[in-house]
């Protein structure tokens, strides 16, 4: 399995009891979708290691797991630290106009009163605000993602359409 056919899960955090228990931290809106799952990913040296799972017990966003072959505290302790991934099959489907990051770069962006902005590049993701970086004529433009800026993902026609705050696109563009 390769990283980029998955998604961060979350990371190992520390050992949870004295039989090779590991406590991970979830990076998932509803960790509780997860509750069945039978196998992760743990990336050591670079490289997405499986391990299939005995028992997970999941509250809230964290989750105490017994591994299988990791069957003592000195083994669980060298999982502690990394991070854990998923195969993207595994990612809820999203409907309306919530996305996934990883899968809006190339869509289009229209703006109800500037029209066609670009094509999303990437997204960046600030502490405090994510923002589609598009470029138009050679010039970055950040597009914050906000409920109150997205009005429509359209997903068949890979568009996003939006309301971009007065003045922001032309600030990039005359800058």
């Amino acid at each position: 399995m390769q990283r980029e056919d998955c998604f961060y899960f979350g990371k190992v955090i520390k050992t949870h009891g004295i039989l090779g228990g590991i406590s991970i931290r979830i990076d998932a809106d509803q960790p509780e979708v997860y509750k069945q799952l039978t196998m992760i990913f743990i990336e050591i040296n670079k490289k997405l290691i499986p391990y299939f799972i005995q028992s997970l017990n999941i509250n809230s966003n964290k989750a105490y797991v017994k591994l299988q072959d990791v069957d003592t505290i000195e083994k669980a302790l060298e999982l502690a630290g990394n991070e854990i991934f998923l195969p993207l099959e595994l990612l809820p489907k999203l409907s309306g106009n919530r996305f996934y990051f990883h899968e809006v770069p190339g869509y289009k962006v229209i703006d109800e009163s500037f029209g066609l902005i670009g094509n999303i590049e990437t997204v960046l993701e600030y502490p405090n605000q994510a923002v589609f970086q598009i470029y138009k004529e050679n010039k970055e433009v950040l597009i914050p993602i906000h409920d109150d800026v997205i009005l429509k993902v359209d997903r068949r026609s890979k568009t996003i359409h939006i309301k971009a705050p007065d003045g922001l696109i032309a600030l990039y563009l005359n800058s």
